[in-house]
């Protein structure tokens, strides 16, 4: 028997008895093993599998250019991210823009609004809309990234990367949705069609939050959603859409 059909035997047996991914993380520790990493593998990988818990932040933070493709410089590379982030964070209690009580959630929007230059005069003063976007993000990745240093950076990029790369293309995604449906579920579509829903879904909340605060997190995680997002903006960067098919 061949390597190859060894492996697709295995990856078959695994999945029948209730192991499905293990191939597939082992072909991602492969990945990350290199000394550089391969950002057109890691995107392909992340697309087409899900991407165990254990490697998430990781592989974002390198898909979202948080972190460099050489290993060797994820250590300093990191060491001042945290710098940053605790310079902003201590910026804004100086001000007292957050205190203790404060929600997690909310001090990343603080912090975001410092960074880009839109933070209010006072923290009393009415959230904009793009502000709830970034809070229910927030929320979302809060569920799926433990340290709150990556978290933030996480967050950070992926909402500069919705703002800066795909707002123009929002007003294409509802045709868009209701081609996919109609591959996945015609039946569906003809459904919402007979009953005037279509025009009626909430398209705007949807992908303007990539379904956060829509979903539960649970639902992110492993449907998909986020990391293709992160993956085709590397793509376009180096000429090469919702985070996040992941598995606990």
């Amino acid at each position: 028997m061949t390597e190859d059909s060894q492996r697709n035997f295995r990856s078959v047996y695994y999945e029948k008895v209730g192991f499905r991914g293990v191939e597939e993380k082992k072909s991602l520790e492969i990945l990350l093993k290199d000394d550089c990493l391969d950002i057109e593998k890691l995107c392909t990988f992340s697309q087409r599998f899900p991407l165990p818990s254990m490697y998430r932040a990781l592989v974002w933070k390198v898909l979202l250019g948080i972190l460099p493709p050489h290993h060797e410089s994820h250590a300093q590379v990191m060491k001042y991210r945290k710098e940053q982030y605790s310079d902003v964070l201590h910026a804004l209690k100086v001000i007292r823009f957050v205190s203790e009580a404060t929600t997690q959630v909310e001090v990343y929007l603080r912090m975001y609004q410092l960074e880009s230059g839109k933070l209010p005069r006072s923290p009393s003063f009415p959230l904009e809309p793009e502000d709830e976007v970034f809070l229910a993000i927030s929320k979302a990745m809060e569920e799926m990234v433990e340290d709150s240093v990556d978290c933030y950076w996480i967050i950070r990029c992926f909402v500069n990367q919705l703002n800066n790369k795909y707002r123009d293309s929002l007003p294409q995604l509802p045709k868009a949705f209701e081609q996919y449906l109609n591959l996945e579920d015609s039946r569906l579509l003809t459904h919402l069609k007979t009953c005037s829903a279509v025009s009626k879904l909430p398209y705007d909340l949807w992908f303007k939050r990539c379904f956060a605060g829509c979903l539960p997190e649970s639902s992110l995680q492993r449907k998909n959603m986020w990391e293709e997002k992160g993956n085709q903006d590397k793509r376009v960067c180096s000429d090469q859409r919702h985070f996040s098919k992941s598995q606990p």
